[in-house]
């Protein structure tokens, strides 16, 4: 079973381009070593020196297992947090850097983070007024005609400004009523509090569950979080605090529960304003969200978009070295506590280097995800602590008064008395939050280069950032052969694509295969149609020969369709998706054949249609040196839903269009020749004036293959 090795210079791809010098270096010294013994082997095999040796794998070298890669993935992630991070000086040479990674992570690009922000407008509709504390019912407008409804618990007495919390709520519905009494226990601890709703549950039932309930996919496709809009939210429900006369604003917490304990670690993370964080039951590492697949039954807005690859000690290290406490049952179904047990300790090797241990620490309850009745008084006692100076025991403070005549019922609570405000974006705040790249006008050869180079840049660091920094060794093995389907016969190779797959292509040589020759490497499908690619191609010109490859996930490596709602979900949280996994199959795909002997580098074409032809684009892209692409049915664009329960077609790629989409990645791919078979969506007219202005005779669109015209 010999071991074959990459064509060196030109088949090192620039999506490679991350790896350091001294890495290129060391691997082209080890690929050299390994030419010249392949050489050797090649001259001494009796008849054709230029065929790999044939090679029967009848044991996988290779899991090719789906769950086992998304493991091994959120492992390493988890692993690396503190790679590198020896002294505090190193720490705090990332730190900046990790934080602005954080809020682009969490949708905060768009946003003003710094300088001027909009008003707040808050309105006050009523008030409550209790024994020792009174309720402001208020909303304010976060962003423009973006309204956050909420209370505010405010002390009798305040003679100098006191402290304030703000509470964020979880996933409860009639969330001002379920959590008020937290927010009354505050108030009667002498702090203000104010108390916000999610744009899912609260007054206004807006959108969470793109992901996870309605097939939204494209999310990740736009870099967008509905945790972003709730840390939007509470960043100015900071604003509001801070300009209260009543609020000492150098004396600011956040706490909640479930979805709220997971916005107390991002608030914290994001904004130094707060003091002192106590997030409950809201956060594990990414290997336990993975492996025990605890991430099923979370919500989209407590998972960020992973683009740099990073665990929620990331985010807690952020906070360090202010006063956190980490709240968590023991049997959360939601956070294994035997993880959360994991981020402390990870958490708390940035603590150490501050010189400020004392300031983490980490409480558990007995019982499952509600189980946090023993929490409440210790977390009470801590911002006592923290924000007012006083050590007071969980003992002394007690737990919040349960009993029905100090529940306020709904309707008393309620802000928008007259229903919701007419303006208000609550409901749509998806689709405005963050803005989409628009097709630019490009008129010369110059324009489109730059516009390229933007583009891949961005793509490189952006959605493809969790392409493996050095690729493993193809060891490409020949693992079937015969003289007959072809005319100059068939072969079957197969590769290793990433540590965990090893892929396979079919050749169909209708040439010699000594003889350089153009190949037309065809994608197979998800869940294609037997014969389904070869009828595609049906009418291509006989000297071609033809490769058909399935990239992971496809044909030999295909996964239950039902397992696919949870790949692209746990995929997205290791900074990956399907379809960006696919385009990086692709791209090593094209570079096995390139080693081939009779393979021209500069004469593969590209064949795909429906789904795949997302990844061909992209690949194309990428690769730089495919001579043409030929697509049918291709997808009208990646800012589409999909379907709920995650079948169908799954060509999201995180940030992607942010930067891009189908029709302006396939416009950039000059000088590649396009060929579209059937009527093409209306998104690709701009991919045909970019073609027409720049090089008119490289775009055609047929009816059939068998039309298709300068083939070489």
């Amino acid at each position: 079973m010999e071991n074959c090795v990459r064509k060196q210079g030109d088949s090192v791809r620039k999506y490679f381009s991350r790896i350091s010098t001294t890495q290129i270096i060391k691997e082209r010294i080890i690929s050299l070593f390994s030419i010249i013994i392949g050489i050797i082997l090649l001259f001494s095999i009796p008849g054709n020196s230029q065929e790999i040796p044939f090679s029967y794998c009848p044991v996988q070298d290779q899991s090719n297992n789906i769950r086992d890669y998304l493991v091994t993935s959120a492992k390493e992630v988890t692993d690396q947090f503190f790679d590198g991070i020896e002294t505090l000086k190193d720490w705090q040479s990332v730190r900046d850097q990790r934080y602005r990674e954080f809020l682009e992570m969490m949708s905060l690009y768009d946003v003003p983070m710094t300088g001027d922000r909009p008003p707040l407008n808050v309105k006050k509709v009523g008030t409550i007024r209790k024994k020792g504390y009174r309720i402001e019912k208020i909303y304010y407008e976060s962003l423009p005609d973006l309204y956050v409804p909420a209370n505010l618990y405010v002390p009798d007495g305040i003679t100098n400004p006191v402290p304030a919390i703000l509470y964020v709520c979880g996933h409860a519905r009639n969330q001002k009523v379920y959590y008020q009494g937290l927010a009354r226990k505050f108030a009667q601890l002498g702090f203000v509090c104010l108390i916000i709703e999610t744009i899912q549950w609260g007054e206004v039932l807006g959108e969470h569950w793109g992901a996870n309930q309605r097939g939204w996919f494209h999310w990740y496709s736009r870099g967008y979080t509905p945790g972003g809009v709730e840390l939007w939210n509470g960043i100015r429900g900071l604003d509001l605090l801070s300009q209260l006369p009543e609020v000492d604003k150098e004396r600011l917490g956040v706490t909640g529960a479930s979805g709220g304990g997971s916005q107390s670690w991002y608030l914290a993370a994001a904004d130094p304003r707060i003091k002192a964080a106590a997030p409950a039951a809201g956060g594990e590492t990414l290997e336990a969200e993975i492996q025990q697949r605890t991430i099923d039954d979370q919500c989209d807005c407590m998972v960020p978009v992973n683009t740099y690859q990073r665990d929620f000690a990331d985010i807690g290290a952020l906070i360090a070295p202010r006063p956190l406490m980490i709240a968590a049952p023991n049997r959360d179904a939601l956070f294994a506590i035997e993880s959360v047990r994991r981020l402390y300790e990870d958490v708390g090797k940035v603590y150490t280097l501050y010189g400020a241990s004392k300031n983490l620490s980490v409480i558990e309850a007995d019982g499952g995800h509600g189980n946090r009745g023993t929490l409440r008084p210790q977390i009470f006692s801590f911002f006592i602590k923290h924000l007012m100076g006083e050590q007071i025991s969980p003992d002394q403070i007690g737990d919040i008064d349960k009993s029905p005549e100090s529940q306020l019922s709904e309707d008393e609570l309620r802000v928008y008395i007259h229903g919701a405000l007419e303006n208000d974006r609550t409901t749509t705040i998806q689709d405005s939050f963050l803005k989409q790249a628009q097709p630019p006008q490009i008129e010369t050869e110059d324009q489109l280069k730059a516009y390229r180079s933007e583009v891949v840049n961005f793509l490189n660091t952006r959605t493809f950032s969790a392409f493996p920094a050095v690729p493993e060794p193809l060891d490409m093995k020949l693992e079937y052969r015969t003289d007959e389907e072809a005319i100059f016969g068939v072969q079957k190779f197969s590769f290793v694509s990433e540590k965990g797959w090893r892929l396979k292509f079919t050749i169909h040589w209708n040439q010699p295969r000594e003889k350089p020759q153009p190949i037309l490497l065809v994608l197979r499908n998800p869940g294609e149609n037997r014969k389904a690619s070869e009828k595609f191609i049906e009418g291509i010109d006989e000297n071609i020969s033809i490769v058909y490859f399935e990239a992971r996930g496809i044909g030999e490596t295909g996964w239950a369709p039902e397992l696919q709602w949870h790949i692209r979900r746990a995929a997205a949280w290791t900074g990956r998706t399907v379809a960006s996994m696919r385009v990086y199959d692709v791209l090593r795909c094209l570079e096995a054949l390139r080693f081939l002997p009779g393979v021209e580098e500069n004469n593969i074409s590209l064949a795909s249609q429906g789904e795949m032809a997302a990844i061909a684009l992209y690949a194309s892209l990428l690769d730089e040196k495919i001579n043409t692409i030929i697509i049918k049915n291709p997808p009208m664009s990646q800012n589409m839903g999909s379907q709920p329960d995650g079948r169908g077609e799954a060509i999201e790629m995180l940030n992607c269009l942010r930067i891009t989409d189908l029709a302006q990645v396939a416009g950039s791919l000059l000088p590649t020749k396009f060929v579209g078979i059937g009527e093409l969506p209306e998104t690709y007219q701009w991919t045909k004036s970019v073609y027409k202005k720049i090089k008119p005779d490289y775009f055609q669109t047929i009816s059939e293959l068998s039309k298709w015209e300068n083939q070489q």
